[in-house]
Order: C-alpha cells, then sequence, then structure tokens
C-alpha cells in the first residue's frame, strides 16, 4: 500500500436516513481494520485531492526547552511521509541544550535559523514585563515570513481554498476537556469564531494578508480582533488533536491549572479523506448549526445540576433530542453558565472561546448543552472583553 494514500473504504450498506450534517456518522466497518492506534498529533486534517499532493511543512518554534524531544518524537513517529510532510524546526535561542536536543534528529528534520535580533528587544516601558510575547511574535514572524517567501511552501487545502468564509484549520478546542467532550466522536468538526491557535494551518495567501501588518507582541490576540478575523472562521476538532504540556512558560502557568492539563488527546485513527467535508461550508453548516439550535430543549442553569447523563448522547435519546440549550443575555450570565459547566469563561474581542454565532458548545455529564445568546443573535461586542 501506497504510505501517502489513504486506505479506501469499505462498501457500505445504504443507510434509511441521511445523515446529521454536522455529526457525520462514525465508520465502524473501516475504524478497526485500520493498523495505527494511535492519532497523529498534527493539525486538523482535511481532504487533499491526488492532484494537489503538494508538500505541507510542520514547523515547530523551540526556545528554551530541551523537552522539544517529545513533540519531534510524537511528529516522527505518526507522520506516514517526511516528503508531504516536512517537518521544519526554528530556533530562536541561544540555548544549547535545545540546540543539541534539535540537532540530535539530523536529516530526519530541517533546522531553521533565525538571524541574529537586536539587543535589547524594543519593548515599550510599560511591556517590559511582556518581553517574551514580543520575542515569540518577532519569532513568529520570521519563521512563517521564511516558510511562506523562501521555502514556497503552499498549505493547499481544499476546504480553506473553497471557502473564504474559513481562514485557518486549527487542532485544538479551548474546551477540549475530557468530560467536556465526547470521545467517541473524534471525527466531529466544527466551525468556530474564535481563533484557537495551538497546533493550526494557514495559507500562503493569508500569510500574505497578515504578514505586512504582524504585531510585536501578543500575536495570537491580535489574530482575534476583528480587523484580522474579518468575519471569518476557523475549523476546529471536537477532541483536540495536540495538546501543551509542562506548565512553564511566558504565560507562567495562566489556565494550565484549571484547564490545560485537563485537555483530552486524540488518540484515534481519522480517515479524514474519507469523509465529505462539505457540511463545514458556511451555508449548509449554519443551516443545521440554527436547526439543532432550534431542536434542543431549552433550559435553565440551575438544570445543570440535574443533568445526570442518563438521556446522553450513548442513550436511548441521542442527537438534537438530548441537547439542552441555556441562553445567557450579557457577559455576567455566560461567564457564570462558563463556571458552572467547567468551561474558559474569557472573551478576546467580544469572542467566547469556542464560540460560532455566539454558541458555545460542550458535553456535560454525557448530555450536549448549547450555551447560546438569549436575544438573538447580533454580532460580538468587542466590550465583553
Amino acid at each position: 500500500m501506497d504510505p501517502n494514500k489513504a486506505p479506501m473504504a469499505a462498501p457500505r450498506d445504504p443507510a434509511p436516513t441521511p445523515p446529521h450534517p454536522l455529526h457525520p456518522p462514525p465508520t465502524p466497518a473501516l475504524l478497526p481494520a485500520l493498523p495505527l492506534p494511535e492519532q497523529p498529533l498534527s493539525v486538523t486534517s482535511l481532504p487533499v485531492p491526488d492532484e494537489s499532493q503538494l508538500p505541507l511543512p510542520v514547523l515547530v518554534l523551540a526556545c528554551d526547552r530541551s523537552s522539544v524531544r517529545r513533540c519531534l518524537d510524537s511528529l516522527l513517529r505518526y507522520r506516514p511521509s517526511a516528503t508531504r510532510f516536512p517537518i521544519l524546526v526554528s530556533q530562536d535561542c541561544q540555548h544549547p541544550e535545545t540546540a543539541a536536543a534539535i540537532s540530535s534528529y539530523g536529516d530526519a528534520i530541517t533546522r531553521l535559523h533565525p538571524p541574529p535580533h537586536p539587543d535589547p528587544l524594543p519593548v515599550p516601558p510599560e511591556h517590559r514585563k511582556f518581553a517574551g510575547y514580543y520575542k515569540i511574535a518577532r519569532h513568529y514572524r520570521w519563521a512563517l515570513g521564511h516558510v511562506f517567501n523562501t521555502l514556497h511552501f503552499r498549505a493547499a487545502l481544499p476546504l480553506l481554498r473553497s471557502d473564504p468564509s474559513l481562514w485557518c484549520a486549527s487542532a485544538w478546542h479551548d474546551n477540549g476537556k475530557e468530560r467536556l467532550v465526547d470521545p467517541s466522536r473524534p471525527e466531529l468538526l466544527y466551525r468556530t469564531d474564535f481563533f484557537p491557535g495551538l497546533g493550526w494551518l494557514l495559507t500562503s495567501e493569508l500569510w500574505a494578508e497578515l504578514e505586512p501588518k504582524w504585531p510585536p507582541a501578543f500575536w495570537d490576540d491580535w489574530m482575534r480582533q476583528p480587523e484580522q478575523r474579518r468575519d471569518r472562521a476557523c475549523v476546529r476538532p471536537e477532541v483536540s488533536r495536540t495538546v501543551t504540556f509542562g506548565r512553564k512558560g511566558v504565560s507562567h502557568g495562566q489556565f494550565y491549572e484549571q484547564h490545560l492539563r485537563y485537555m483530552l488527546l486524540n488518540r484515534r485513527f481519522v480517515p479524514f479523506t474519507n469523509i465529505d467535508m462539505a457540511y463545514l461550508h458556511r451555508e449548509r453548516y449554519d443551516t443545521e448549526w440554527e436547526r439543532q439550535l432550534r431542536e434542543a430543549q431549552p433550559g435553565e442553569l440551575r438544570d445543570l445540576t440535574e443533568i445526570n447523563g442518563k438521556t446522553g448522547l450513548n442513550g436511548d435519546s441521542t442527537g438534537s433530542k438530548a441537547a439542552i440549550r441555556i441562553h445567557y443575555h450579557n457577559r455576567e450570565s455566560f461567564r457564570a453558565a462558563a463556571k458552572a459547566l467547567g468551561i474558559m469563561d474569557d472573551m478576546k474581542a467580544g469572542v467566547p472561546r469556542a464560540a460560532y454565532k455566539g454558541v458555545v458548545t460542550v458535553v456535560f455529564n454525557g448530555r450536549r448543552v448549547y450555551l447560546a445568546p438569549g436575544n438573538g443573535w447580533g454580532g460580538y461586542d468587542p466590550a465583553w472583553g
């Protein structure tokens, strides 16, 4: 079998009813036959036609952590083709232990060498304590510019190409704690207005748009501003396909103890190339998304204490009939509901994490919950945070 081609799905009997457009059915006839027991730690897979077998590089940014070995070992373990998925590692710090760790991989990776930087780094006096964020933004700008402008790679995935309302695909679910997702459905993908980061895919055209105005610091929050997002969405998974490890970093462990350490990492292979991704196109997706919200049972925050999973996703009552819709009306009521659910309650430019059209969906005690705006959808209010 050609390792660069996905295995063909076995023939299936016709289904009596069409599959749910936003929740495509799993492929029980296919998954058990696949020899890979675990899922690569990579960006969310999307279908690539045979005629477009272009290189899709995996860019790893490193600084002063020799534990980058964990990341590189996982990538090398799971990537199906060195030609299709070259691994590029850019180290921005003069840290001997990390440099030695990267060099030990030899020809298995390509090492990028950022040029020397002016010292000291130009940081506004009021941001001196945030100097690390300025270094990260500078590193991202150089590394992405080098990949797209010097190495001429093109991240040409059909879904991003065919739908201008999408601008990235991410491997990360901001609310992807083990108890908040359906681990039996790793094939589920969603649209989100919140830029996830932490393992994401962009096209060279998008980089050409962003590079001239790349910020000196806090690049990810800058990406979440309306001026950059421009009402475009990202694709994100139900179950995260990448995780962050270790508490140490420029964020000083912010969110780690409460959220990040509990994220579930998918380890099941999903044949995305055999799944029709057309359901993620905006018009079709929005129609189904709105229907699911209408059919979800209206409830109140106090109802969360009565959800015990007996009518959960895997019980007799499945799908939208088992779902509950809880409304929020302002920033305070959203945060109260987020706290009750155990999801992240912060917002960026008014957009909650993992939200789409103001709605955040998770699984709570085995039951699908939609946290939705109660006054109709009128867009995000940046004043909310």
